[in-house]
């Protein structure tokens, strides 16, 4: 099965998530995919606006914790956290600078580094059923790169908010504090995405590309700079014992036992 699946509509290009019995998490393949993919569409010039959804009940459930589990036990563990820190944010950046509007389309729930999926599109939309949560200190690892992120699209009060109680908040309270622009029915997901993209694909595409490059360049112009410094931050936390003990508590369905 392709952990991916590509739809052309019009002037929406849709990039499916398909992982939905591992609630689309995010291995290294699919991580190498949906970067591929975006290098596609950025050359299919009739696509004007890409959609990002997932497959099954889940938008994105994080990275793939089982592979992260298998790579603790490597003898080469800690040049493997760096080269996935380095793998995820080179995605976070593309999608960050992809010269056209990325719409995410939330599906069900967004965890951990699902998050900063959604946090990298310009435009989100999300069902009543989504859910919105940042896991990671659960499991005792960071989020490195989605916290700068975050606090960009939301600010930091309620960023703090978020990354420190690993709360699961609602479709309704994402939407209140500015994390999803639009709430819709399950059934009108997907039609509501492609006409928001006939909305940007009435603009000219310039326009656009000189658009997200005005804002990356000012009141974004930093965010690089911290998206690095939090993949750093990423790989140092996963090689800690409270990484090992969160990782096989949430495998092992237990509660951790932290030191």
């Amino acid at each position: 099965m392709s952990l991916l699946r590509i739809n052309l509509h019009e002037h929406a290009g849709t990039i499916i998530l398909n992982r939905p019995d591992k609630r689309n998490a995010l291995n290294r393949s699919l991580l190498t995919a949906l970067d591929e993919a975006l290098d596609d569409l950025h050359l299919e010039r009739k696509v004007r606006a890409v959609v990002l959804t997932g497959a099954g009940p889940a938008f994105c459930a994080g990275m793939d914790l089982a592979e992260m589990r298998e790579t603790s036990l490597q003898n080469d563990a800690y040049a493997q956290w760096h080269a996935d820190a380095r793998q995820y944010l080179d995605l976070i950046l593309k999608m960050w600078r992809f010269p056209k509007p990325l719409i995410a389309a939330v599906n069900g729930p967004a965890v951990a580094g699902g998050v900063g999926l959604l946090l990298a599109c310009d435009i989100v939309l999300a069902t009543a059923d989504a859910t919105f949560a940042l896991t990671e200190p659960l499991r005792g690892i960071v989020a490195g790169m989605v916290s700068p992120l975050l606090a960009f699209r939301i600010g930091g009060g309620h960023a703090a908010r978020l990354l420190l109680s690993a709360a699961t908040i609602d479709a309704a309270e994402a939407k209140r504090i500015g994390l999803f622009h639009e709430v819709v029915h399950p059934d009108h997901l997907w039609p509501r995405a492609v006409e928001v993209a006939g909305q940007c694909a009435r603009c000219a595409p310039e326009a656009l590309l000189l658009t997200k490059q005005m804002l990356n360049e000012t009141i974004g112009e930093h965010l690089p700079t911290l998206l690095s410094a939090g993949a750093a931050a990423s790989a140092a936390a996963r090689t800690t014992e409270a990484a090992a003990e969160g990782l096989a508590a949430f495998l092992e369905k237990r509660p951790p036992q932290w030191k």
